[in-house]
């Protein structure tokens, strides 16, 4: 049997809960980004796109890197916060505003393809017995992309509990702080303790093959339902 460690439990719930705000906090996000560059055309949208995909090319290390700048108390954004007591660098308030920057992709980006895949008839339709936008969006498109939007979740979910470059760079891997799974493997394999970080490692690797298979499952069934 695997050794267990007082702190195992914390490092997971620290896990849990900063996947799961930072999946909170980028729902509404995704639906505004991805709407826009579903719905928009021009050089903004481009730039705007470019800008969302860019935590998928860059190194996370670099991204943690200008974060970690960024927030420091030296930088004016640093010490303007510093004025009302937020500390972001080595902080979970940090960690959670960084992941949600760096997992915004994998929120936008099933919605933006899925917007961009419904029918125009199904605005139209809309707009013809005399319903606003808003009430179309809502009422109308989301209710046909709910396969994507699970997809997105659980996205966003499943890469912010893996992430290690960007939450080691703006968090530190403070004890009961900052130290979330991810940082915990590093830490136990760099101190030689592969027991505890298989542990770890093997956590994370079953809740995210549950979620996905979950997420796929549900996807067919739902694609089955609507086809017939």
């Amino acid at each position: 049997m695997l050794p267990f460690d007082t702190s195992f439990t914390a490092t997971l719930a620290l896990t849990f809960k900063l996947a799961g705000l930072t999946t909170l906090i980028l729902c509404p996000i995704g639906l505004a980004f991805g709407a826009y560059l579903a719905f928009k055309n021009g050089v903004l949208k481009l730039v705007v796109e470019t800008l969302i995909w860019m935590p998928l090319v860059l190194p996370p290390t670099v991204l943690g890197f200008y974060l970690l700048v960024l927030f420091a108390p030296t930088s004016p954004l640093g010490a303007f916060l510093q004025k009302f007591h937020i500390h972001l660098v080595f902080s979970f308030s940090g960690l959670v505003l960084a992941s949600a920057i760096f997992s915004l992709p994998f929120m936008v980006n099933p919605i933006q393809n899925a917007l961009k895949g419904l029918p125009k008839s199904l605005k139209e339709a809309s707009y013809t017995l005399g319903k606003g936008k808003i009430f179309t969006f809502f009422r109308v498109l989301l209710p046909n992309i709910k396969p994507a939007l699970l997809m997105a979740a659980t996205m966003t979910f499943a890469h912010t509990i893996g992430e290690f470059g960007v939450v080691m760079m703006v968090g530190g891997g403070l004890e009961g702080q900052t130290k979330v799974a991810s940082i915990a493997i590093y830490t136990q394999a760099e101190a030689n303790n592969f027991s505890l970080a298989n542990q770890y490692a093997l956590t994370l690797s079953i809740l995210s093959f549950i979620l996905l298979f979950g997420t796929l499952l549900l996807q067919k069934r739902w694609q089955a339902f609507y086809k017939f």
